[in-house]
């Protein structure tokens, strides 16, 4: 397999506006060929998806869900550029599946910048104590911790999560694939989810998070 150098992901990431991650991918699925790893990122609607990523959302839609038996729901605020936008069929559908997601995978966070430094200290502690417990040498801990935390991530974080319908898919490539159809950008803003008996509600997406109860 060629070599996939850091100049080569960043000249990706300049012709696509893909992240470093998914043009790093798409470089080692068409073995370092440029050209190829772009077409791979446009057949998953993830190319160009990046460049409108810094473009204001201040419409968009808030979603709920209610699994069956109405023990468990979920509220989810998605923003987009456009009223037009909001109203779409394409972005009700992706609404709703992030809620659906949601109260299926129960993520604790939006995103890993949101994961408070104690609680990733801990992990750090458990992933390298376990490691130790294996018997892995030191001089490969701190690989080891950093493979384990990214599971971590995947795990807790909404955006990293692979989406329930569609396991190769993370949300936040879910997101990008209705970013390049539909022309504009698209955030997820905040979410809360709630189960029967849970007085802890999950809620997500910084500061002041928490989605306000429709008044009756």
């Amino acid at each position: 397999m060629a070599e996939i150098t850091a100049q080569l992901v960043k000249d990706l990431r300049e012709r696509t506006g893909a992240g470093m991650m998914e043009c790093k991918k798409a470089l080692q699925a068409t073995n370092g060929d440029i050209a190829e790893a772009e077409v791979y990122l446009r057949k998953q609607g993830i190319a160009s998806a990046g460049k409108k990523a810094s473009r204001a959302t201040k419409q968009g839609l808030i979603g709920s869900y209610i699994h069956a038996g109405g023990q468990l729901g979920v509220m989810v605020e998605v923003n987009c550029e456009s009223d037009f936008v909001a109203r779409t069929d394409d972005f009700k559908e992706l609404v709703h599946d992030i809620a659906m997601h949601i109260a299926a995978a129960d993520p604790r966070y939006l995103r890993r910048e949101e994961v408070p430094a104690e609680v990733l200290e801990k992990e750090k502690e458990i992933a390298r104590d376990r490691a130790r417990n294996e018997g892995k040498p030191d001089k490969v801990l701190d690989r080891i911790v950093e493979g384990r935390l990214a599971k971590f991530y995947e795990e807790v974080c909404l955006l990293e999560q692979p989406f329930v319908k569609e396991a190769t898919l993370t949300i936040e490539q879910l997101v990008k694939t209705k970013i390049a159809k539909l022309g504009e950008n698209i955030s997820v803003a905040r979410f809360i989810r709630f189960k029967v008996g849970d007085v802890a509600a999950a809620e997500a997406g910084g500061e002041n998070a928490a989605l306000e109860p429709v008044a009756q």
